[in-house]
């Protein structure tokens, strides 16, 4: 039995997921049945190939540098969320991302990807990167996405609003690769999703040119006439969402997806505070028994530990 969960943040939550992971090697008596980290995911800030969410920011070399050496001896793999649905081909020369890829080009970091455009580019020019198709995507058709599941990808990150569909679920091929977002904070069937993406896009390719050019200016959205399309969902908590339709329960990834032949596990975040994050990942990842010690244990070494030495800086 495997139940392998991806990660939020390698670079904003970097500390965080390096204890969390040291934990689940030291304490495996805490974890529920299977638990194994698959990758942590996310984007280093001035990365214009993000989606998903905007990142803001300049992000050091020598930091990426040392993520993904601290990552790599470790053998946890980073899935970069490329998925940005607005690049054009004048993008494909971001000198950061291409930077950012050749760095981590060591055989087990992946891409998640959305833009053919794009999928097409780091398939050409980064061959030995893991592709993910993105849950950014919208596929909600069963057969779009049992189309989609035969394609030349690792995985393919299920749309949320087919999570608990158990008829649908059932017929779908290569159940092993398909990733089901468990803690979903937006809206079931969100009409507005597909543009909010959009918009994040924009907002992503608008920040980092800004950044290019003034580095030193604040970025603010009215200037580039792009529109703000904050709906509160992401402020939701761990226990805000469970009433939601989309939401998956522990008790569900044990006794329905997994004897399913389901294994893979999202748990979204890359924006959350620190605490919602600890409370979602003892929710999913730890044995209810345990949680208060974990919780704890977690706590103290994020405290005590001070700075967490990433290798090669």
């Amino acid at each position: 039995m495997r139940a392998r969960f991806h990660l939020p943040d390698f670079a904003s939550q970097f500390k965080f997921n390096y204890v969390f992971a040291t934990m689940i090697k030291n304490c495996p008596h805490y974890f529920r049945e299977g638990v194994e980290i698959a990758s942590v995911y996310g984007t280093f800030p001035q990365s214009l190939w993000n989606g998903g969410r905007t990142v803001p920011g300049i992000c050091n070399m020598n930091f990426v540098r040392g993520v993904i050496n601290t990552l790599g001896r470790n053998g946890i793999p980073m899935r970069f969320t490329f998925t940005n649905p607005m690049i054009e081909e004048k993008h494909l020369s971001d000198k950061f991302c291409n930077e950012v890829l050749k760095l981590a080009d060591n055989g087990i970091n992946e891409v998640i990807v959305n833009s053919p455009l794009l999928e097409d580019y780091i398939r050409r020019t980064y061959p030995n990167y893991k592709l993910t198709s993105s849950t950014c995507k919208r596929i909600t058709d069963p057969e779009k996405l049992r189309e989609e599941m035969e394609k030349d990808y690792s995985v393919v990150v299920m749309d949320y609003d087919l999570n608990n569909k158990f008829d649908i679920l059932e017929k779908l091929p290569h159940k092993e690769k398909m990733e089901i977002l468990v803690n979903a904070c937006c809206d079931p069937a969100c009409k507005r999703r597909t543009e909010h993406y959009r918009q994040l896009g924009l907002q992503q390719i608008a920040v980092c040119e800004h950044v290019a050019k003034y580095p030193d200016k604040p970025f603010r959205l009215s200037e580039h006439g792009i529109t703000n399309m904050d709906c509160g969902c992401a402020d939701r908590t761990i226990f805000d969402i469970k009433g939601l339709s989309t939401h998956v329960t522990p008790d569900d990834i044990w006794e329905k997806y997994i004897p399913m032949g389901f294994e893979q596990f999202k748990i979204e975040g890359r924006t959350s505070s620190r605490l919602n994050l600890i409370e979602t990942y003892l929710y999913y990842m730890v044995k209810p028994e345990f949680r208060d010690e974990a919780r704890f244990m977690l706590l103290f070494n994020l405290e005590n530990n001070g700075v967490v030495r990433i290798e090669g800086e």
